[in-house]
């Protein structure tokens, strides 16, 4: 695989210069942004996947819904509709996407909508009978048609942007000249200690401007797992013989810390359409025991036949220190925008 990468470097540069040519467009207005007179923030990263966008929007929605009327609005990537959807009662994840579901799920008191065309996504919000007073984007940091009032830009402490290159030869979606767009950076799933030397060495290396701010986060895991009606202490049951399953990006931190000598791992592509065949496999495999997954794959897995002995662990993204910084970033740009 690393041998196929490098020999596709010429397809990264040529990828490389076709991004940097639609961003220049973009900046010097050839290309048409559409900005809005409310708060927009993008959460988004420069790379493929697995960052902690998920829990990065989750974050932003229990710091910001207790006072405002807020809205999420995603591609709804894998989904079966098409246009723009306002999640309802009705609601699945085929229909939304796996983890716009999950934000319906987990915030029933938050607008949940999907839409490819971010623009279109908020016209149609603001069209709605109650209209939203702050939209997160969710993974739009490259979708430039719309022009966000707030980036978030994160990046994973194992994989920074400044280490890496584009695709298809590393895996950036564009040129780490895009971070440059971002209001602030964060550092995600970074152990939970982390010395201040630690932390000036990645600012250093990250090389962003003097007004952008970085901030260093961890991913913190739940003490309950949690099944149809019911939820059990991780603890008690860590050491027991279980599967489990995960069908996300990066999975090995989720089977790093349940997993025992005894657990049986089951992998799956991101955004996994779990079928029949699937369904009958991890039952067999399973063969009575727990199966443990991810909060994501539960959405798409908890009508299924497994449910009884399913059981998905949350987590959440929390900041290492400085976290009250960031929220006063985030609140005061929302308090300028109302």
């Amino acid at each position: 695989m690393k041998l196929l990468r490098k020999i596709l470097f010429p397809f990264a540069v040529l990828y490389g210069f076709i991004t940097s040519i639609r961003n220049f467009l973009f900046d010097k207005g050839v290309l048409k942004s559409t900005s809005f007179d409310f708060p927009v923030i993008a959460v988004g990263n420069l790379s493929v996947g697995g960052t902690g966008k998920t829990p990065q929007i989750e974050y932003l929605i229990r710091l910001l819904s207790d006072k405002y009327k807020v809205a999420t609005l995603s591609r709804g990537y894998k989904r079966k509709s098409e246009g723009f959807v306002l999640a309802n009662e009705n609601s699945n994840a085929e229909i939304l996407g796996d983890e716009p579901f999950q934000f319906y799920q987990k915030f029933p008191f938050v607008m949940v909508a999907v839409d490819a065309d971010r623009t279109n996504g908020i016209k149609q919000l603001l069209m709605e009978q109650i209209t939203p007073e702050i939209i997160l984007l969710d993974d739009a940091y490259q979708h430039r048609k719309v022009k966000a009032g707030f980036y978030i830009l994160l990046t994973s402490y194992g994989d920074l942007y400044a280490d890496d290159f584009m695709l298809p030869t590393g895996n950036l979606r564009e040129s780490r000249s895009g971070a440059e767009r971002a209001s602030i950076v964060v550092v995600t799933k970074c152990p939970k200690v982390l010395t201040e030397e630690e932390q000036s060495q990645i600012r250093l290396k990250l090389k962003l401007k003097p007004s952008q701010e970085v901030f260093f986060t961890f991913i913190d895991y739940d003490i309950f797992i949690y099944g149809k009606n019911k939820k059990l202490a991780l603890d008690e049951i860590k050491s027991e013989s279980k599967v489990l399953l995960a069908g996300i990006a990066k999975p090995k931190p989720f089977f790093d810390y349940l997993k025992n000598e005894s657990d049986e791992c089951l992998t799956f592509p991101d955004h996994h359409h779990f079928s029949d065949a699937d369904l009958n496999a991890i039952r067999n495999k399973a063969n009575g025991r727990k199966i443990i997954t991810t909060e994501k794959d539960y959405v798409r897995l908890k009508d299924s036949e497994l449910i009884d002995q399913l059981y998905y662990l949350p987590i959440k993204s929390s900041f290492i220190n400085r976290q009250q910084d960031f929220d006063s970033a985030i609140l005061e740009y929302v308090e300028i925008c109302v």
